[in-house]
């Protein structure tokens, strides 16, 4: 049960958000600049770094809700975000993207936990000081989003069929903030 009184019909974040629109909006502009940037990194990419860093936080809502979203950008395979989240070395992705993971680990670890060696291993795969930046800030601002959801106890589907539906309107429409006071069904046991 959430720790306010948050419209239960919303799961996750997307209650809060809609407690406090005036904080949602930056929240969605973060969000979007993070995650639907084609610079650099994919979308997919991106999400993907924000479904890790999201299971080693341990929040449920977030970790299943961003596998999703990177499931819709893979053509439905959900095989990739799994791997990612039981053993990204062993994931069907680059090795640019195995070093970038090691960093997103160590950011939730906290900052400081990166050492110039996780830098210098993720240059040797080719990875460029936009992909690093975007990966530290991606790791650093899951943090954050993963403890206002979990902080405040939202409520996270146990039904893994809603995430999809979620995951693909997000895949299309992005992270405005139309996205968390739109209403669909949600089963919560």
């Amino acid at each position: 049960m959430p720790h306010i009184l948050v419209d239960l019909s919303l799961p996750g974040i997307r209650s809060l958000m809609a407690f406090r629109p005036e904080t949602a909006q930056p929240m969605c502009d973060l969000a979007e600049a993070l995650l639907r940037d084609t610079e650099g990194l994919s979308p997919v990419e991106r999400e993907l770094i924000g479904t890790y860093v999201s299971y080693l936080n341990d929040c449920f809502y977030c970790h299943h809700s961003h596998a999703a979203v990177a499931a819709c950008y893979l053509d439905g395979n959900t095989a990739i975000p799994d791997a990612v989240r039981k053993d990204f070395s062993r994931a069907d992705i680059s090795d640019k993207l195995k070093a970038l993971l090691q960093i997103a680990a160590k950011v939730q670890q906290g900052g400081k936990a990166v050492r110039p060696e996780d830098i210098e291993n993720a240059r040797r795969h080719e990875a460029t000081d936009r992909e690093i930046h975007d990966t530290v800030l991606i790791a650093a601002a899951f943090c954050m989003f993963n403890r206002y959801v979990d902080g405040l106890a939202t409520v996270a589907p146990t039904d893994m069929s809603s995430y999809p539906v979620r995951a693909k309107q997000v895949a299309e429409q992005g992270y405005g903030s139309h996205i968390y006071s739109s209403r669909q069904p949600i089963a919560t046991t």
